[in-house]
């Protein structure tokens, strides 16, 4: 590594400690590592508006998550669970809008299925559903449109989350198409509209209401899922079956899911005209067709990313070992096809080992050991890259929503 290259390195290391001293009182220290902290997440110089409540709190069935809100629930990951490619049902995040949040028993449940592009109208309870349709299942990244919204600079509003909201599960249950199908699909249809249990405080808040073009809505992949990871959905995550659409970011995972309609027009409530939309032509996503009916457009896929789960800044390692950097990447559903590591600030890049292949909408598994055989400062970056040729960028995109942050991870650690 170059003087220059050392002394910014040296720099920033410095910054990361001070940020991490900035948790001397927190709660969080009772719980062993530094988690919420920018060590643990392994991005430095986070803002201060992402440090602020950075508590570990348990919901009921889950373990010590990262509290954002309490109403409606909005807790993270901690970077600890990403280190093997299957997130636990009682680690993975939780995501609301609203804030009443039935508790949904199995034999009360029932769906609606219908439309005005529909043939027929259903109601199926949960045994009619898993016994009527063949099972289907997929192993794939639900991730938050907003997750590292905590990270831009300048600030933006929303869930100030760090980087683990999201998580990777294998879901199943039945295909949406084939539920479709038997309703019966007319030429028409356009969009497919979803509604689950949750409701807002008061009358006049907007249903959390979403729609998927008819063509995502009969992709094989786009399920009705009522179990995760083998056991059936925790009630955070949507018990007792929610929407699986994968390489799609997670605010159209509809949860507690009870009514689908096949519509010939696009859906226009709030969280369709006006949530969740991005400057258009500013990412290289899919855009939503029907749904371009002003200046800007709304989210579609992810975008292609990592995280380190082995290193965190500020770190100390030792002197004439390797010091392993491991992690895992992520796409919108192609796949990813290289990661690579750089350990003098970019100036170079050496391919990692790539792991087990569980499908292209699942978290990557990446490894290498970088040599450490001088002291001194040093900086380790990666990044992902997809089957489209898509990889992380450099510099931010900014957008108002702070969505689609897929920056190149730097992670300040010191060779003694």
């Amino acid at each position: 590594m170059t003087r220059s290259l050392k002394n910014t390195a040296r720099r920033r290391l410095l910054a990361g400690a001070g940020a991490l001293a900035l948790f001397g009182s927190s709660p969080l220290r009772a719980f062993g590592a530094e988690i919420g902290s920018s060590a643990a997440l392994g991005l430095a110089e986070i803002p201060d508006g992402a440090l602020a409540e950075q508590l570990l709190y348990a919901l009921p069935g889950k373990v010590p998550l990262i509290k954002k809100t309490f109403r409606p629930p909005n807790f993270e990951t901690p970077v600890e669970y990403f280190r093997n490619p299957i997130t636990p049902n009682k680690a993975f995040f939780v995501r609301w809008h609203l804030a009443a949040i039935p508790q949904v028993a199995a034999k009360d449940w029932a769906l609606t299925v219908g439309g005005e592009s529909a043939e027929r109208e259903l109601k199926l309870d949960l045994q009619e559903l898993k016994t009527q349709f063949r099972p289907a299942q997929v192993t794939a990244v639900c991730q938050c449109s907003g997750n590292r919204r905590g990270l831009f600079e300048p600030h933006v509003a929303g869930v100030e989350w760090g980087v683990g909201a999201m998580g990777n599960a294998v879901w199943r249950g039945v295909r949406l198409k084939d539920v479709l199908q038997k309703a019966g699909v007319r030429g028409n249809a356009l969009e497919v509209v979803l509604d689950g249990a949750d409701r807002g405080p008061l009358d006049k808040t907007p249903d959390f209401v979403k729609s998927i073009p008819i063509e995502v809505a009969l992709d094989d992949n786009t399920l009705i899922a009522f179990e995760m990871n083998g056991a059936p959905l925790p009630h955070w995550n949507g018990y007792p079956a929610r929407l699986i659409v994968p390489g799609w970011t997670g605010t159209y995972w509809v949860k507690q899911l009870m009514s689908v309609k096949i519509v010939p027009t696009p859906e226009k409530n709030f969280w369709m005209s006006a949530a969740y939309r991005l400057p258009r032509g500013r990412f290289r996503t899919p855009t939503f067709k029907s749904q371009l009916y002003s200046p800007n457009e709304p989210i579609t896929t992810m975008v292609v990313n990592s995280l380190v789960t082995s290193l965190r800044s500020g770190q100390r390692v030792p002197r004439g070992k390797p010091i392993e950097v491991r992690g895992i990447a992520w796409d919108g559903g192609s796949g990813v096809a290289k990661v690579e590591v750089s350990a003098d600030y970019g100036a170079s890049w050496t391919p990692a080992k790539l792991g087990k292949d569980r499908g292209r909408f699942s978290f990557r598994e990446f490894a290498l050991g970088v040599p450490a055989s001088e002291s001194g400062a040093r900086v380790i970056m990666a990044r992902a890259t997809g089957n489209t040729g898509e990889t992380q960028v450099e510099q931010l995109i900014h957008n108002p929503a702070g969505y689609h942050h897929n920056v190149i991870q730097r992670i300040y650690i010191e060779v003694v």
